[in-house]
């Protein structure tokens, strides 16, 4: 994956908000090679492609963005539901990561990604993004702290959380890539 983001201070929203574009970029390039001939290795790479800005995204708002938010509105529900649909994300993506487009279900497994990831986001930018606003917490502050760990995350998956105590939803594993049929 090869996301990079400005170096300028980015609030915690725009980094996020950029992170779902560029899953809904993603999205929408395999759709258009679903048309051509000869490309499911294209296809392959932009799901995996796809797969590793899921998996980071969700690692960095479960590590980081959610808890700071946890903590200054109490409202455990929205992170609860947040952190779900993260859990059924991940195992899409776990399906995906040993299946091959042309696979029986390959097709279907991404459309019911996209669909749970469409979602999500949805949610997520008006009423996560809406109550962070009014949190108090400091989100160009928190933002600086999203992209170091996205760094550190794309450099090496497995990297420990930078502080004790969070969650470490994905292994850090990474399979091998996929193989035709």
């Amino acid at each position: 994956m090869s996301a990079h983001f400005p170096s300028l201070p980015q609030d915690a929203l725009a980094l996020l908000r950029a992170d779902h574009e560029q899953v809904r970029l993603l999205f929408a390039q395999y759709a258009s090679l679903r048309a051509l001939e000869d490309a499911e290795e294209m296809m392959a790479e932009l799901v995996d492609d796809l797969c590793d800005a899921l998996i980071v995204h969700t690692m960095i708002e479960e590590e980081l963005f959610y808890p700071a938010l946890r903590a200054a509105l109490g409202d455990d529900e929205l992170f609860d539901d947040a952190e779900l649909e993260h859990a059924g994300a991940r195992e899409l993506v776990s399906q995906l990561e040993v299946m091959y487009p042309g696979d029986e279900h390959f097709d279907a497994t991404l459309a019911v990604l996209f669909e749970e990831v469409a979602h999500h986001i949805a949610q997520e930018e008006s009423e996560m993004f809406a109550a962070a606003r009014t949190s108090g917490v400091d989100l160009v502050a928190l933002g600086h702290r999203l992209a170091l760990r996205r760094a550190e995350l794309e450099d090496d998956m497995s990297a420990p959380p930078a502080f004790d105590g969070a969650p470490v939803p994905h292994d850090g594993s990474r399979r091998p890539p996929r193989a035709p049929d």
